[in-house]
């Protein structure tokens, strides 16, 4: 990208501001820009981070997975170019409209279809919420936010990082298995479903993040309504397993009732404000 200009903020991801851009030409793209002085004695591993995320990007090629279109170096801040998302994520969606069954499941189908993915190619996410997943004008759903996301290699990934009410139990508590893969990726999943379904993170009841690592270290779900469809609920008690070997794939998910519902999901149908 060698002519462009930055528009208004976005939002914020991993390691700073992302604002919209536009080319030379014309076309519109998301910047993520990263500021190394405030690094400081971490620039360097900043660095590695970042190269890190851009190789994952550059490597990834899937409809529900933004696309990474390039990188730019202006002094003290680091340009990461991506694909421009237009309606932004889902976090901010379900904060615009209460998302019917329906929507949720075929979003949640898609966000299946990017994880199958990413697995299949032997990455995990790491971060998956709502924040983290993205909606075009369009309903197609893209996965965002790779800062945490780590080649997985034989389920060896021993680090604990990720948000704290998404993290799957292994993620925090390393005696319950020696390394975690892709099924904490399922755990955040089923945690994702459940804040589109009620509009709230998942232990939203805890005033502090530590109080929500202690509960799911020691193998507590989130609150699952009894108002929410027999399948939904159903959906996210198979994500939320505490035992990771018991959690089904991505793949297997994708043929469970909820997430093939939202094909029933009538285009016409309102959708309620809050």
């Amino acid at each position: 990208m060698t002519s462009w200009l930055k528009g208004e903020l976005l939002g914020r991801g991993s390691f700073g501001p992302v604002y919209e851009g536009i080319s030379g030409d014309g076309d519109f793209f998301a910047v993520k820009e990263v500021s190394l002085l405030e690094y400081g004695s971490q620039a360097q591993e900043c660095i590695q981070e970042l190269e890190r995320e851009i190789s994952l990007l550059s490597q990834l090629q899937h409809q529900n997975i933004v696309r990474y279109r390039g990188t730019a170096k202006d002094g003290s801040n680091l340009y990461i170019f991506l694909e421009l998302v237009t309606q932004g994520s889902l976090l901010k969606l379900y904060q615009r409209y209460q998302l019917p069954n329906s929507v949720v499941s075929t979003y949640t189908r898609q966000i299946l279809d990017g994880l199958k993915y990413l697995h299949g190619e032997g990455f995990i996410h790491r971060d998956i919420k709502c924040a983290n997943v993205l909606v075009d004008a369009s309903g197609a759903v893209k996965l965002a936010d790779f800062g945490l996301a780590k080649v997985s290699q034989l389920n060896n990934i021993k680090y604990c990082k990720g948000t704290p009410f998404w993290l799957a139990p292994e993620v925090i508590n390393p005696k319950r298995a020696n390394a975690y893969g892709s099924s904490a990726d399922i755990w955040s999943l089923g945690c994702t479903v459940l804040e589109m379904l009620t509009r709230q993170f998942p232990y939203s009841h805890l005033e502090y993040p530590v109080q929500a690592l202690f509960r799911i270290a020691m193998g507590e779900l989130p609150n699952i309504p009894d108002t929410l469809s027999l399948d939904a609920r159903d959906f996210i008690i198979k994500c939320l397993k505490v035992n990771p070997e018991e959690r089904p794939t991505a793949a297997e998910l994708l043929n469970h009732p909820f997430a093939s519902s939202g094909s029933s999901w009538k285009s016409g149908s309102p959708l309620a404000s809050p």
